[in-house]
Formats: structure tokens, C-alpha cells, sequence
């Protein structure tokens, strides 16, 4: 990618990080390039300790590069302040982890609404959102129900309910079936690709799993720092 081009949800220029280790300095993204367009699907693979967690948080704005530019919606993160990000954040990202992440306290229509709450929405609105995406990942029946009521596989549904209420451009991932069995892992997985069919939000997904990421439009390799596009037979023999 040569040029930031405005046609893209997310997209970052020559991002370099390096972390201080002792004496050293330990670089663990060198010029990364990427662009994720509209409704697509990217999924990156590499060794633990790669750096994939990284270039996630700095894609989503949660961590700063050392140099380079990453642009959300069109926006330069370098010349947002921290407020301005975060409502950037808010607005165009959404974030689904390993663990949900979800507040037990609260049930689940409380943790999808939060967001919408967050960002200014009013109460009867936000709740009127929350219900229907919570209805969109299968889980009408579950709304009243707090985080140790329900199944691994239902708070994963409700994490992802939770990123896509405010209806990102793009949405974030980072290991989403990694803490889950095989057949919860097999149900996010279908739902993520529907919800994408359906809703247009674009995927990037940090994974282990080739399964998932074979089921992505692209699928990057990190290593060595450098973020490389594999083949659709390469990647799916790593």
C-alpha cells in the first residue's frame, strides 16, 4: 500500500513499535502496511509473541505506535488526543476478545447497551439496539440473564452483540473461539460470518485457529515483525 486511501475503514502506514527490554530495545512491528476495506474480512496468524496483540491495540487505537499512521473512518489517530480516540473508538470500532469481558454484575442487555450509553444514546433507544442485536446473535431469550447464567458460547455471543450495537466500521478480534470448545468455537464462527454477510462490518481477526482464518477473505502472516499476505493454499497449510 503506497497511499492511505479514504475509500478504507482501517488502514495504517508504515507502523513501527518497539518495546524496551533491559538494555535493548526489541522492535516488534517494522514498517506494517494494511488496508481493510468495507465488509471484508481479514484474518492474522503468527507465533505467540509476534506481536499480533500489538498491532491490534494499536490498530483500535488502545496503544500508539512508535512512527507511522493508523486511520479509522478516515481519521488520523496521530492527530486525535486521548478524549477524541476514545469517541473515535467508540463511534467506528468495536472489540471482541478471548475472554468476553462482559461485567457479571450487569445482564446481558445491560453489557450490549453500555456502549451506546457510553457514546451519548438515551436509555429506552439504547436498550430498543441492544435487544435487537442481542435477538441477531441468537439470544432473544437471554437478555435478563447476567454473565454466570450463561454458557461460554452465550457470552461470547453477547461480546460480539456488545461490539456490533453501535454498528462499527470494523471490528477487532482477538483470539474470539480461542477459550471456547470445539462446537461453540464451530457456532461463533458461523455467526460471525452471517453477522458479516448481513450487517457489511468488516473483520480483522487475530487467530490461531486456520480454520477461522481460512474462512476469512485474506489472511496475513506476522513474523519477524513484517506483516506478509499469504496465498489461499499457503495459508491454509501454515
Amino acid at each position: 500500500m503506497s497511499d492511505l486511501t479514504s475509500a478504507a475503514v482501517l488502514q495504517c502506514h508504515a507502523v513501527n513499535k518497539a518495546y524496551t527490554q533491559g538494555p535493548q530495545a526489541v522492535s516488534v512491528l517494522r514498517d506494517i502496511e494494511l488496508e481493510v476495506l468495507s465488509g471484508e474480512r481479514v484474518a492474522v496468524i503468527g507465533a505467540s509473541g509476534s506481536g499480533k496483540s500489538t498491532l491490534l491495540n494499536i490498530l483500535g487505537g488502545l496503544d500508539l505506535p512508535d512512527s507511522g499512521e493508523v486511520v479509522v473512518a478516515g481519521q488520523a489517530l496521530s492527530a486525535l488526543g486521548a478524549d477524541a480516540r476514545g469517541k473515535l473508538r467508540n463511534r467506528s470500532l468495536g472489540f471482541v476478545y478471548q475472554f468476553h469481558h462482559l461485567l457479571a454484575e450487569f445482564t446481558a442487555l445491560e453489557n450490549v447497551a453500555m456502549p451506546l450509553l457510553i457514546g451519548g444514546l438515551d436509555s429506552v433507544t439504547a436498550n430498543a439496539r441492544a435487544s435487537d442485536m442481542l435477538a441477531q446473535v441468537g439470544l432473544a431469550a437471554r437478555t435478563s440473564h447476567k454473565p454466570p447464567e450463561l454458557s461460554g458460547g452465550e457470552r461470547q455471543r453477547v461480546a460480539i452483540a456488545r461490539a456490533l450495537v453501535t454498528e462499527p466500521a470494523c471490528v477487532l478480534m482477538d483470539e474470539p473461539t480461542g477459550n471456547l470448545d470445539s462446537h461453540s468455537a464451530a457456532d461463533i464462527q458461523a455467526l460471525m460470518l452471517d453477522l458479516n454477510t448481513r450487517i457489511g462490518t468488516s473483520f480483522v481477526v487475530v487467530t490461531h485457529d486456520l480454520t477461522l482464518a481460512g474462512k476469512m477473505d485474506r489472511t496475513l502472516q506476522l513474523a519477524e515483525g513484517q506483516l506478509t499476505e499469504l496465498a489461499r493454499q499457503e495459508s491454509a497449510g501454515v
